[in-house]
Parts: C-alpha cells; structure tokens; sequence
C-alpha cells in the first residue's frame, strides 16, 4: 500500500477546510441527495461525500457501506485530491501497485472501482471528493465522468450555502450579543449618569442636597405656594462654628456637621427638606406649613442640636420667613438670612422670625 502525499498547499487546504465547520457534524438531506444521484448515474453499489482531514478521511455522506472515517493513510481519496483538476478513476484496485493491499481492498467493503471527482474551492483547494466505487471492477466512461464532476461542483455550492447560513446565524448570534451588550452598557451609562447627577446634587460630607439642589427644590416650592399651601425657609447657622475648627482642629468641625446633618434629615422627615447651604450654614424648607408650625419645627431642630453629645457641645441659631404672596425663593431667603442675623446679634441659640 503507498499512503498519498500531501498537496503542497496543504496549510492552505486545512484552514480552508475547517472553515467550512462541517467536519463531524450531522448526516444533512442535501448531501446525501447528491450520493444518491452520483451512485444511480455511474450504477455503483456505493457512493460517498468524503473530505480529506489531516490525519483522516471522513465520511459526510456515504452509502453501500456503514463506515464512518477511515485512516488518511488508506483513502484512496487522498490520492485523489493531489490531481484536484481530473477525475481520478481505478478500474481494478488489486491491479494498482497503490491500493492492491490496502485494507479497504483486501477487506470489507472490497473495493475494486473507485472513481472520485475533488470538491474544489472557489480557490481551486481540493477539501475532499465526491466518490463512488464498488466490489466489482468497472469504467467509468466520459458521460457518468462529467456527471460526476458536475455533481461535486454541487456538493461544494451546498457547502457554500452551509457556510453562508452559519455564518449568518453567527452574525445574527454576534449582533444580538452586540445589542445585548450595548444594552448593558446603557443601562450603566444611565446608572453612573444618575450616580453623578445624585452626586452633584449631593453635599458629600453630610449627605444632605447641597446648595444647588436647594436652589431647585426652593424655587419649585415657590411657584406651588398659594395662600392655602403656605411656605416656609429657615437658614440654621452653627454658633462659633469657627472656634471649634481653630481649638479643636478641621477634622473634629467635620464631624460635627455630619452629625448636625445627620439630624436634620432625622428630625425633618415628612415635615421639611435640608441642605447644607455653605461652610456651618443650613437651609430648611417647610412646604405646606402653618407659620406656627414651621416655628415650632425650627424649636424643636435648636433644642435637638443642643442636645447633641458632642464634645464641644454645639447650639444653632436660626432665621425664619414664610414666603409670601408674589416673592420669589431668593427674595424670602433674604429675610430668614436677616432674621438669622437677628438670632445671632441676640445671644444665639435661639430662632428669630422675619
């Protein structure tokens, strides 16, 4: 038995090959349609769609016989492929020097014709044969050659098409995995948008809306204020805010915002909304209150800061003004900036009402 050569493009060959994905894969009506027609028109008794692998010859399609690959070694196909422009025909294999010993010869399916037309690239690479052979020897003559060649012209259109339609459906897979992606990718777009909306809204050492937020939220509260939904502001300013950074240092001052932060979101609650306006300076909104009542929210946040357990003991003082008819947010901060003042110029710790 001489084994077949290998073609000199055969790295060339391979790649092409194993992009067609078709090695291994399922027995496929098309293929076997054209075994069929390739085995009534040369009136074998056995037929085959075989493309040569590097180590193997396998079956995509075959019939007469149930093997599935054989030994590249032993594949008459092998040969067949080396001259991939003819028709490679054996009339009698145990009169070939090549193949009177081979196994498939001496053995089951005791092959004696074989006849195969090489499955070509649009490249001219040969991927395999359409083949048909039988245990008896035989001729092919020209008309069942041409048939047989314009047969695997037939097999290779149906592997084209198998290739485009996977390909497609990769595509589609890639797409949707693409759109998936830039879906995901949106989504998180729109979560750190809202993260750095939320941020620049947010006063980073207290966690109350910062001033910029305030501005918003105030001049909302204004254009809803009637007569019957009253408004009211409050700036809360820390008394001796400032001894406290210069005695007992930047980071105790911190802390004591924090907590004084902390409270004000805690007490206010469904009543108001805080913010940290600058430096130890507060703003409340009291939307939908009475005069009496927004007052009485101001005593109550004095005393509650008063009665922190910070060392140094902290007190606020405060300045309140309801809105009033036609004025605008930053009109009525005016007046709680001076009723602030007020409380201060009067001992602080205390609220003062403009």
């Amino acid at each position: 038995m001489i084994s077949p050569d290998k073609p000199a493009n055969e790295v060339l060959r391979m790649e092409a090959l194993h992009r067609y994905q078709i090695l291994d894969s399922d027995p496929e009506r098309s293929f076997e349609d054209l075994t069929t027609i390739a085995r009534a028109a040369c009136g074998t008794s056995m037929a085959a769609v075989t493309l040569i692998d590097s180590q193997r010859q396998w079956f995509k399609s075959i019939q007469g016989t149930t093997a599935a690959e054989l030994p590249r070694d032993e594949s008459m196909c092998g040969h067949a492929i080396l001259r991939p422009q003819e028709v490679m025909v054996i009339e009698d294999a145990t009169r070939d020097a090549r193949f009177h010993d081979n196994p498939i010869v001496t053995g089951e399916p005791h092959v004696r014709f074989y006849a195969g037309a090489p499955l070509l690239t649009q490249d001219g690479l040969p991927m395999g044969t359409l083949c048909v052979f039988d245990p008896q020897p035989r001729q092919l003559d020209a008309q069942q050659a041409d048939a047989l060649t314009a047969l695997s012209r037939q097999v290779m259109l149906v592997m084209e098409l198998r290739r485009f339609a996977l390909d497609v459906r990769q595509q589609l897979l890639e797409r949707a995995d693409y759109e998936k992606l830039l879906a995901d990718y949106h989504e998180v777009l729109l979560a750190q948008n809202a993260d750095l909306a939320a941020q620049s809204r947010t006063d980073a050492l207290t966690g109350l809306p910062n001033r910029r937020a305030m501005a918003e939220a105030l001049d909302v509260a204004a254009r809803h204020r009637t007569p019957a939904h009253p408004v009211g502001l409050a700036l809360l300013d820390l008394d001796h805010f400032k001894r406290i950074n210069d005695v007992y240092g930047h980071a105790s001052g911190d802390r004591v915002l924090a907590t004084v932060g902390s409270l004000l979101r805690d007490r206010l609650g469904c009543h108001g909304t805080a913010a940290r306006y600058g430096g130890e300076e507060f703003v409340a909104l009291f939307p939908d209150i009475s005069p009496s009542d927004a007052l009485q929210c101001c005593e109550m946040l004095r005393r509650a800061v008063a009665g922190l357990p910070l060392d140094p003991p902290v007190t606020i003082s405060i300045g309140l003004a309801m809105l009033r008819d036609g004025e605008s947010a930053d009109q009525a901060l005016v007046r709680a900036d001076a009723a602030l003042y007020r409380a201060k110029a009067k001992g602080r710790d205390r609220v003062e009402v403009d």
